[in-house]
């Protein structure tokens, strides 16, 4: 058997029933079935497509795209879930919230919290060989962030069911300092993340690829083989340095970042 023959894929029409399921799922916040079990043949190219259909069902119903997340950039996120590179999935405008939100649980199915920095482009990003200098130049501002992961499908997941799910993306929190990228060394930003009044959590972003930034680059470097690049003021959520934090309606959050300041966030 040729490697060729041994990689088996789906068909596009299975890919876009993989969508619909997702999107499906989304809407009624009841979870599917695990994409990879209903369509065992799928590959990581195939999660991607498929995440891609979703994207683009959710910006004909009328979101827009304002940038992209990455995700498995520690390699304790990589070691668990068996990968050996990071993952991409894409932010919509309808899933940002600003510092102080009062946000509804119900929205999700099972919400979790990362603690993160978002790069702010200002000017257009991409082609090949993008190095961290073009991704820093590139950037107006840095800024705390939190991320808002969750499942639309049932657990356990296997790597295809999270690409395919959008990197587990559902929505992102910005708030405290905004900064240049060269006015502070961004590999020693650090943040405590509060549950209650609880320290759940605390990461330095150096446990992001030794540089925050270095997830972007890896990113660019690979939605540029799909002719895909970043606009001036897209949104670009480096990766997590924490574990993720569970939570449920009443809970408040706290997450200090010291200098850069904090993000309050509640779950109604």
């Amino acid at each position: 058997m040729s490697a060729h023959e041994s990689k088996r894929m789906i068909t596009q029409e299975q890919r876009q029933q993989a969508a619909d399921a997702l999107l499906l799922a989304e809407q009624t916040r009841q979870p599917i079935t695990q994409v990879s079990r209903t369509w065992p043949d799928m590959e990581i190219e195939d999660s991607y497509a498929i995440q891609q259909l979703w994207a683009d069902s959710r910006v004909r119903a009328g979101a827009r795209v304002v940038g992209h997340k990455i995700g498995l950039t520690s390699r304790a996120m990589q070691m668990a879930s068996k990968m050996t590179e990071p993952d991409y999935g894409v932010l919509l405008d309808d899933m940002l919230y600003p510092d102080g939100a009062r946000i509804p649980a119900s929205r999700f199915h099972s919400p979790r919290l990362e603690v993160e920095l978002a790069f702010v482009l200002g000017k257009p990003l991409g082609g090949k060989h993008v190095t961290i200098y073009d991704v820093l130049d590139a950037t107006a501002y840095v800024t705390p962030a939190l991320e808002i992961i969750d499942y639309r499908t049932e657990v356990p997941r296997a790597i295809c069911d999270t690409i395919a799910d959008n990197a587990a993306a559902a929505a992102m929190v910005t708030g405290g300092r905004v900064v240049r990228p060269m006015d502070v060394d961004l590999r020693w930003v650090a943040a405590t993340l509060s549950k209650n009044g609880v320290i759940e959590e605390t990461g330095v972003s150096a446990a992001v690829m030794g540089h925050p930034a270095m997830g972007i680059v890896w990113l660019a470097n690979k939605l540029a083989r799909h002719g895909i690049g970043f606009e001036a003021g897209h949104i670009l959520l480096a990766g997590s340095f924490t574990r993720p934090t569970a939570v449920a309606a009443g809970d408040t959050i706290h997450a200090d970042f010291g200098p850069l300041g904090a993000i309050g966030i509640s779950f109604s």
